[in-house]
């Protein structure tokens, strides 16, 4: 792993995991490249460079969804790690339905869909899939986090009364246009 520019003695401790050339304002850029802003260049299929609970906020955006189902696991398990309890996280990435999640040929298969965020929480995966729990298998998940969910809408139906929006989503293939995950470590 080559760490470069990393203040991790800067609390708090907020990372853009992923942000290529366009690093959001107030947060450590962290890319497996250095592009322009990147403060930190490191392989998130590695373990992370951060100290357990260290990390304040962690910010993901158009990332996780070039990464494998099983590289995925990894992904949260560390984000898990390096958080301090009720630190957050806000993950975006093109929602399944949407063209813009095939459009890339990197990104990796399966598509990210809202079903994959009941996994991070503990309690829901002993109770419903528990050999996906780092318990019963050694790849499995060890994170525990409260998920609520989002979309970022096509523009064609923003401005429409919110009834409208939802029978869109329900509906139209190309309403949701992201998926937008807000995490809080348990």
């Amino acid at each position: 792993m080559n760490a470069v520019a990393s203040n991790q003695n800067d609390l708090p401790l907020r990372l853009d995991l992923g942000c290529g050339t366009r690093k959001k304002e107030g947060f450590h850029g962290v890319d497996q490249r250095k592009f322009d802003g990147v403060d930190t260049v490191a392989d998130l299929l590695q373990p992370w460079p951060w100290a357990d609970g260290s990390v304040e906020e962690i910010h993901m955006s158009h990332a996780l969804e070039h990464f494998s189902g099983a590289e995925r696991v990894h992904i949260f398990n560390e984000m898990h790690r390096v958080l301090v309890k009720g630190g957050k996280a806000t993950i975006t990435t093109p929602h399944w339905c949407s063209n813009r999640a095939y459009g890339d040929f990197t990104h990796a298969w399966p598509p990210v869909s809202e079903m994959l965020y009941f996994y991070l929480s503990k309690k829901w995966r002993l109770e419903n899939a528990p050999d996906n729990d780092i318990q019963w298998n050694p790849a499995g998940y060890s994170c525990d986090f409260e998920v609520t969910m989002g979309h970022s809408i096509h523009p064609e139906f923003v401005h429409k009364h919110q009834e409208r929006q939802m029978y869109a989503l329900s509906f139209y293939k190309e309403a949701a246009q992201d998926l937008i995950a807000n995490m809080v470590k348990v």
